[in-house]
């Protein structure tokens, strides 16, 4: 499997926006559904979001409405805009297939005020 690097996290109030981004290895965007997971301090990992190749997107019941998966082909980057952020939304949020073999380091999304 490929490299995977997420970045775009940080420090938002309740409310406030964010955008994620995954560059993705080409061998691995060109052929998979991708994926953002995330996994809030001593929680499970949890999938939240997912686009196929064809662009159908799926989302958890937990971010519908307010977070929006898409892809840029030409970049292998895979992109979470999320909005309306809550405290519940903190986690490390991570990119990956619907078939993980490993995981890389994730990007840290703190919603506080």
């Amino acid at each position: 499997q490929g490299q995977l690097v997420e970045s775009g996290g940080g420090l938002v109030q309740p409310g406030g926006s964010l955008r994620l981004s995954c560059a993705a290895s080409g061998s691995i965007f060109r052929m998979n559904t991708m994926a953002w997971y995330r996994q809030p301090p001593g929680k499970q990992r949890e999938w939240v979001a997912s686009i196929g190749l064809g662009g159908i997107t799926a989302y958890a019941d937990s971010v519908r409405g307010r977070f929006t998966i898409s892809r840029d082909n030409d970049e292998n980057t895979v992109y979470l805009q999320m909005n309306s952020l809550k405290p519940e939304d903190t986690a490390v949020y991570y990119c990956n297939t619907l078939r993980p073999r490993s995981w890389g380091q994730g990007t840290q999304v703190t919603v506080s005020s």
